[in-house]
């Protein structure tokens, strides 16, 4: 046998053989590898609300609860590129996805020590590693990214590799890509950081936990001046600003997770474009109401009032410019809880809607003249004789200062007039409220009270109607979605204007509110304080032409406050809320609607006077052209120029609530005869004996508007004389009364049905 050299044509063979072979391998076999589908679409941005300006409110947290914002090639500063090329793949400029180099010094390390000593990953093998689904670690794995390697830079420029991996790298803290890690760690745009540093983030990726800065400062600092003596050897930067880079001490401002509006991140926002969701919202005002209601309820806590809510709306466009939803998002006793949402009782603040009806189709006018006195209703529970909040009653007061003083008896007997709960309640659900149910029974009377429970949302939202003068259009908070129907309320805007000019009259309200409170302004607003029963909820709602508030006060688990009304809970924040809004946008007020006429009227009986009379005993007043009052005449005064009243006024007159018998007397004159009503019980009312009640349920006492007066009767009943009414003893079966008025000789007769439990 004989041994030889190949001759020249077999090495020629040879070498075409292994240039072939190296062909397929760099340029053939990685184009059978597909490349990752995370690749083939733009990383995903943390999503993130902005207001009506597009400055971010809340980033929310992708899946993972990692943060993340791309960014464009051109937003990547030089400095953090050199850095990272520096870093993590020195000669990233020259090779072609897999470096030949690294990998065989990392195989000599690896055979020397028996260990991994040094990596051999380019930054394009590491973007293909991060994009790809995690998996076990091993030879076959490593080759499937080098060939995925070799693939994406035949399809990518450097510049798109380095901006894709920047953008998808791990700096730890749950914060993916470079715009994200400097805005956690120094709060800076990418384009405001110097170069020590761009290298700390660029050493950041090789061990986020490790190299933490926040938890490990030293370990971060060490691994940046690495980076820096690499990028000095690099020679790409000058060495004078490495020196001062390597100086510079390591500053860090890291971002708090604690932003505006925390309420925002539970939402179903639209679409967002590009990770952007578009609010309403304004946030310097947003920022301010949060510290503002901060402030006020720390004032407050040895009151017992913890938590309050504010919503702010243009009334322009129905947008919400503010929403605070409880006045320390962390505080462990319901923080988080909305409070804008929450149904709570509102107290007063719904008496302006009792008497926008009792103006728009009562034929009421702010002078006409209510009566204040002690009134039995009937409510679902049975009879109630109600009391004003101070209880005490004023007699003969106008609608302006009722209103403003906020009476309970007067709304009370308006709304009784009207025809019960039912207009009150089908107006305020077509203002949006919608929390009362269908039933305007199941609250009675009480609702212009408040016993109904609203959101202090749809509640703003409702006088945000009344500052577009009726027109009314849900409350928006996300610009970009549909646009919400806009609908007319049927209110006509002389009731609506009137209603506006007797909730900003300080005069008017003076008597209960004296000036120098919340509720004064150095502008012309409307308000109008609420407070729920106990002195569980305080409310303050009001608007001028720009800007509907509202306020809401008190403790989400319904604990009374101490004594703490609505002017003095909810009114400060409303105060100081409707001051900041105002501090760059100067309040207007509503022009008045044609047919308003100035008058001057006597307040003790609503009758108009001289306009040029100068009597302090007379008002002011507007009212329209066709309700003008009629003028006083002498009969309506005695000898002393007292004002007269009728005999709906007689038992109040008589009693210690009276305390203006230098102003008032009783009319002389026979009285008009008022028809006799039975209040209750009413007709067809079925009525159950109940034997856990001794006695108690087998009586009924009924009530009519003329106590004393009535005669009852009944033919299979018992009725026993007594004062001021009978008392009828019930037997199960279906009864007739029938109640005669000995005035008149007219009777009024209704049928009882009587069971027993």
């Amino acid at each position: 046998m004989r041994f030889g050299f190949p001759n020249k044509r077999a090495i020629a063979r040879l070498a075409l053989a292994a240039a072939l072979a190296g062909f397929v391998a760099w340029y053939g076999l990685p184009l059978m590898v597909s490349l990752p589908h995370g690749l083939l679409k733009n990383p995903q941005a943390s999503p993130v609300f902005v207001d009506r300006h597009g400055n971010p409110v809340t980033r929310l947290a992708l899946p993972g609860a990692t943060r993340s914002a791309p960014v464009a090639a051109d937003q990547l500063p030089a400095d953090l590129v050199a850095c990272t090329i520096a870093a993590e793949d020195k000669r990233f400029q020259s090779h072609g996805g897999v470096d030949p180099l690294a990998t065989l010094r990392a195989a000599r390390d690896l055979a020397l020590h028996r260990r991994v000593v040094s990596g051999a990953s380019t930054i394009t093998q590491q973007l293909i590693k991060i994009s790809l689904p995690p998996s076990e670690r091993g030879i076959l794995r490593k080759l499937h990214e080098a060939l995925a390697a070799r693939h994406l830079e035949m399809h990518w420029t450097k510049e798109q590799i380095l901006t894709a991996y920047l953008n998808r790298l791990d700096y730890g803290n749950l914060r993916i890509g470079a715009a994200e890690a400097a805005r956690f760690y120094f709060q800076k745009p990418l384009a405001d950081l110097s170069l020590a540093e761009c290298a700390l983030l660029a050493g950041l990726p090789q061990g986020p936990s490790r190299l933490n800065p926040l938890k490990h400062p030293q370990r971060a600092l060490a691994r940046r001046n690495t980076v820096l003596k690499r990028l000095a050897d690099m020679n790409g930067i000058e060495a004078s600003r490495i020196a001062r880079a390597a100086a510079e001490p390591l500053s860090l401002r890291p971002l708090s997770e604690k932003s505006p509006a925390p309420w925002l991140a539970a939402l179903t926002a639209p679409h967002a474009s590009e990770g952007i969701i578009r609010t309403t919202l304004d946030l310097g005002i947003q920022n301010d109401l949060e510290a503002i209601v901060r402030e006020e309820t720390a004032k407050l806590r040895d009151s017992n009032l913890r938590h309050a809510a504010v919503v702010v709306i243009n009334p322009a466009d129905g947008g919400i410019l503010a929403l605070v939803s409880s006045a320390d998002w962390n505080d462990p006793r319901g923080g988080q809880i909305n409070g804008a949402l929450l149904p709570r009782s509102p107290g007063s603040a719904l008496k302006p809607f009792t008497y926008l009806l009792a103006l728009d189709r009562g034929g009421r006018i702010p002078a006409s003249i209510l009566a204040d006195v002690p009134s039995p209703f009937r409510t679902p529970e049975g009879l109630n004789l109600p009391e004003n909040y101070d209880r005490t009653y004023r007699g003969p007061v106008t609608l302006r200062r009722a209103l403003a003083c906020s009476l309970n008896i007067p709304a009370l007997r308006e709304l009784n007039l009207l025809g019960g709960p039912a207009p009150l309640h089908e107006t305020l659900t077509r203002l949006g409220l919608t929390t009362l149910g269908n039933d305007p029974q199941a609250h009675g009377l009480g609702l212009t009270l408040g016993n109904a429970p609203v959101r202090l949302l749809e509640l703003t939202n409702a006088y945000a109607t009344l500052a577009r003068a009726g027109q009314h259009r849900p409350a928006v908070l996300f610009p970009d979605a549909a646009a919400p129907p806009v609908s007319e309320t049927g209110f006509s805007a002389t009731a609506i204007h009137l209603i506006a000019d007797i909730l900003s009259d300080p005069a008017a309200r003076a008597p209960s509110f004296p000036p120098g409170g919340p509720l004064d302004l150095p502008f012309r607003c409307a308000a109008k304080t609420g407070t729920s029963s106990d002195f569980r909820d305080n409310w303050c709602v009001g608007f001028t032409p720009e800007f509907a508030v509202g306020v809401w006060a008190g403790n989400f688990e319904s604990q009374p406050m101490k004594g703490i009304s609505g002017v003095a809970g909810a009114g400060p924040i409303f105060h100081r809320t409707m001051l900041r809004l105002h501090r760059d946008k100067p309040a207007s007020w509503f022009p008045r609607p044609p047919g308003l006429l100035d008058i001057r009227i006597d307040p003790r009986n609503g009758k108009s006077v001289a306009p040029d009379d100068e009597d302090p005993k007379f008002i002011r007043e507007i009212a329209p052209a066709e309700r003008v009052p009629s003028p006083a005449v002498a009969a309506d005064y005695d000898a002393q120029g007292r004002a007269l009243l009728g005999p709906a006024y007689a038992a109040w007159f008589e009693s210690p609530y009276n305390q203006r018998r230098g102003e008032l007397a009783m009319d002389p004159a026979p009285p008009v005869i008022e028809p006799l009503r039975i209040i209750t019980p009413t007709d067809g009312m079925t009525l159950l004996l109940d034997p856990e009640i001794p006695s108690g349920s087998e009586r009924l006492r009924p009530v009519t508007n003329l106590p004393g007066t009535a005669r009852w009767s009944s033919t299979t009943l018992r009725v026993e004389p007594s004062t001021p009414e009978p008392v009828i003893h019930l037997t199960p079966g279906s009864h007739v009364l029938v109640a005669t008025d000995p005035r008149t000789g007219e009777t009024r007769s209704l049928t009882l049905h009587v069971k027993r439990l």
